[in-house]
């Protein structure tokens, strides 16, 4: 029996990507609902090509066009709308797995949702564990969810630890340390006078990844990896202290774990998405992604290096939202993705959007992340502030 599957974030990369794996494989999944905000064309030609059940429209005008124009192809395809469809998909008793792809804060509640139904949720929302790591842990543990990270960083960890690793307590002591690799962004080596001068055309254009223009922002800045750090501290149940940010410019090797007798192992491959969601849909076998295999001969060279903390100071403001705890890391999500909207309509320079959060920090009230509601107010309270202080 084929596995049904959602995509919330059909029209991103990582949803266009997920499609493209499960396109290769019709014989083991089988579509169940795809998602968008608004763009309209995009998610016609998914549905056409897929014959999902439903398709949600977060944006009503866009169902509305998309309804019509799917009837105009003779597609039955039901288009649903409003942010309460998206839990509705991502909950629904017939699907299996929920691939969590919506881009920010958006992305919380139906990737919660999935959980909570006992799901196999395909981690690719980041946001959603940063801003309520506790409530969303605990939904996977009480509902016996699976929790398969994507994110190609935390895809290698998952890879590279012990078998059992959550489950027995003894693979824990086996752990020196994580070492969570990032590629340093487009402003590799550029110090801070160069960086107030980065131009949103310059920020989204990152060397090695195929990504939208927010996480291509959050890689440029660091943030991208600063979430990445405390996404990996839920995951692993680990401390900021026991992971280490490597700078690996190529992105061939994508993360490693130090164990305590001296070795390290990695996952490497070459940098494409559909490797990590390929490993989580059919986890724990493995089927073809389309990836082209990694040839060393041509890699030739692998670098490392030490993060640029002062001119990226992104990594030590996530760090210490997540040791701060209660809503402080929510705080951080919500004021970096208005400030990274900020940027991009050129409304703040780049070095701003760090200023910005660790602005906001400081003047935020930390409350306990108890519910989803102290979640929620939290985030609405962090966007005003940063978008009063960017249009003061």
């Amino acid at each position: 029996m084929r596995q049904m599957i959602t995509v919330l974030g059909a029209t991103g990369s990582i949803g266009k990507s997920t499609l493209d794996v499960l396109a290769r494989h019709k014989d083991l999944y089988e579509v169940f609902a795809l998602s968008a905000n608004t763009q309209v064309d995009v998610l016609l030609q998914q549905c056409l090509e897929y014959s999902p059940k439903y398709a949600v429209m977060v944006d009503e005008a866009s169902a509305k066009q998309l309804s019509q124009s799917l009837k105009q192809h003779g597609s039955t395809v039901e288009v649903l709308t409003g942010a309460s469809a998206l839990v509705d998909i991502a909950s629904d008793p017939e699907v299996d797995q929920v691939m969590a792809a919506i881009v920010g804060a958006a992305g919380l509640l139906p990737t919660l949702a999935a959980a909570q139904a006992g799901k196999r949720v395909l981690l690719a929302n980041k946001e959603a564990l940063v801003m309520s790591g506790h409530l969303f842990m605990q939904a996977v543990q009480d509902n016996q969810a699976e929790l398969l990270p994507i994110d190609s960083e935390h895809n290698a960890i998952f890879q590279s630890l012990p078998l059992g690793y959550g489950q027995d307590p003894s693979c824990k002591q086996q752990i020196e340390k994580i070492l969570l690799t990032a590629s340093g962004g487009p402003f590799r080596g550029w110090g801070l006078d160069a960086l107030s001068k980065v131009t949103p055309k310059q920020a989204v254009k990152h060397p090695n990844w195929s990504m939208g223009q927010k996480i291509s922002v959050d890689s440029a800045t660091l943030m991208n990896k600063g979430l990445e750090l405390i996404e990996a501290c839920w995951l692993f149940d680990v401390k900021p202290s026991q992971i280490e940010v490597v700078v690996h410019p190529e992105s061939i090797i994508h993360s490693m774990v130090q164990y305590v007798d001296g070795s390290v192992i990695c996952q490497m491959g070459n940098p494409d998405m559909r490797t990590p969601i390929a490993y989580g849909l059919a986890w724990p076998e493995r089927i073809a992604s389309g990836v082209k295999p990694l040839n060393l001969f041509e890699v030739a060279q692998l670098n490392f290096e030490l993060p640029d903390r002062q001119s990226f100071p992104a990594l030590d403001l996530a760090s210490q939202a997540f040791e701060a705890g209660g809503t402080a890391a929510a705080i951080l999500n919500a004021a970096n993705e208005v400030a990274v909207a900020g940027f991009l309509r050129e409304q703040i320079a780049f070095t701003s959007i760090s200023n910005l959060i660790d602005e906001t920090l400081n003047a935020c009230k930390i409350e306990a992340a108890d519910s989803i509601e102290a979640i929620l107010a939290a985030d609405a309270w962090a966007r005003r502030f940063v978008e009063g202080k960017i249009l003061s």
